[in-house]
């Protein structure tokens, strides 16, 4: 009887250290310090993600200045192109002035009587070079009987005059022209003074 209870304790007693070994097994445990708790993994976590936030909004705020940057180059390049297609001949037209200048001249001193034909001629090649002058966008500034204006005008010299205004254009020695609204060259004018008092 006694012999039979000692092989039963036996027995239980291995059997319940067969299954502490399986435990220990399945289930083993950490090394110490490299546990992390729930709460510090979750605080790390978030740390990261505040991280990836932040970088994100950085590049995205990268993002929107670069875009301004290529936006304002577009419209300064557009503006530069505009610029050259109004006034990249304004060197040639400058040169071509002094031709219709000269031919102004002829017809200033030209007789009416012995070179009506040469007058006749100077005065069709003046209004065909003149439309020529148009298609690019040239055209002449009106000065005679007008108030002097230093945006337009060059005063080459004051005439006293009782019977017109001061500041009015008396005479034009060079006629003036606007290249697309913009002052192309000034007019060489003489401007009304007001007569001195004698004293």
């Amino acid at each position: 009887m006694d012999r039979k209870k000692h092989d039963a304790g036996n027995a239980g007693a291995e059997h319940n250290g067969q299954e502490a070994a399986a435990e220990a097994t399945a289930a083993p445990q950490a090394a110490p310090g490299t546990e992390v708790e729930p709460a510090e993994r979750i605080r790390q976590l978030e740390e990261a993600l505040s991280a990836k936030e932040a970088e994100a909004a950085a590049n995205w705020d990268k993002y929107l200045r670069e875009r301004a940057d290529l936006e304002n180059y577009r419209r300064r390049v557009q503006k530069e192109k505009e610029e050259l297609m109004k006034y990249g001949n304004e060197c040639l037209l400058v040169e071509v002035l002094p031709v219709l200048d000269n031919m102004e001249r002829a017809l200033d001193h030209a007789s009416e009587e012995s070179l009506s034909a040469v007058i006749e001629g100077i005065n069709l090649t003046r209004t065909m070079l003149l439309s020529v002058l148009k298609k690019f966008g040239v055209e002449p500034i009106e000065s005679r009987g007008v108030t002097f204006d230093s945006a337009f005008h060059q005063a080459m010299c004051q005439i006293e005059s009782d019977e017109i205004a001061p500041s009015t254009v008396i005479e034009e020695f060079q006629k003036g022209y606007l290249l697309n609204d913009r002052l192309l060259r000034p007019a060489m004018v003489s401007v009304a003074a007001a007569p001195k008092k004698n004293a």
